[in-house]
């Protein structure tokens, strides 16, 4: 009964959480459904009793990862919560699939070079989703914004302003994702409570 219950509030909070999005994008000028988004991960510590921790050797983060798709505007799409150690590639597998069985319209995706590979030629052949790879220039040297990466960074920039957030104190990865939908809400509520503010 109270998975149940929770599940319930998880799906009522999702769609509270779209029905914002939407509004943000038509007062933006955009279209309600979004036709491009980007995808990141966000390594963080978690405490001991979570049920799934894993370290990250590429972080050394010793916790829980959160996945996430966003729009052209940096608004959530999609998150998925796993152990620290659970690959990018394989995780976008599962999390791309939720987001376009969901965003019909959606089209195009920008990622960074860890999510290269077989995973490319999947979700175009299965999801009908061009993953296009922005990739650092060999030459580059020092702190870049690359095109597009920059959308989901800001994204995260938020989240780590959220006491709740800025580690993984849930025991649950379903409580985690929910609190990061949560935590959007909140955000975008304030932002349209502030008539002329705009984020994109």
């Amino acid at each position: 009964m109270r998975s149940s219950a929770a599940g319930a509030t998880t799906a009522w909070l999702k769609e509270f959480h779209d029905r914002l999005r939407a509004r943000i994008r038509e007062r933006e000028g955009r279209d309600a459904a979004p036709t491009a988004g980007v995808i990141d991960s966000q390594s963080v510590k978690a405490d001991a009793g979570s049920d799934s921790r894993g370290f990250d050797r590429g972080k050394l983060v010793n916790g829980r990862k959160r996945h996430v798709v966003v729009d052209t505007l940096g608004l959530l799409l999609g998150v998925m919560v796993t152990a620290a150690d659970t690959g990018d590639r394989t995780a976008a597998r599962v999390l791309l699939g939720q987001v376009a069985d969901v965003h019909h319209r959606l089209e195009l995706v920008w990622a960074d070079g860890g999510y290269t590979g077989s995973l490319v030629a999947y979700c175009l052949t299965t999801l009908a989703l061009v993953l296009a790879i922005v990739k650092r220039s060999d030459d580059m040297r020092g702190f870049v914004v690359l095109p597009k990466r920059w959308i989901v960074e800001r994204f995260f920039a938020p989240l780590m302003r959220t006491r709740r957030l800025v580690r993984d104190f849930e025991r649950r990865t379903a409580s985690a994702e929910a609190m990061v939908y949560w935590s959007m809400t909140l955000l975008m509520t304030r932002g349209l409570a502030r008539p002329g503010h705009g984020r994109g």
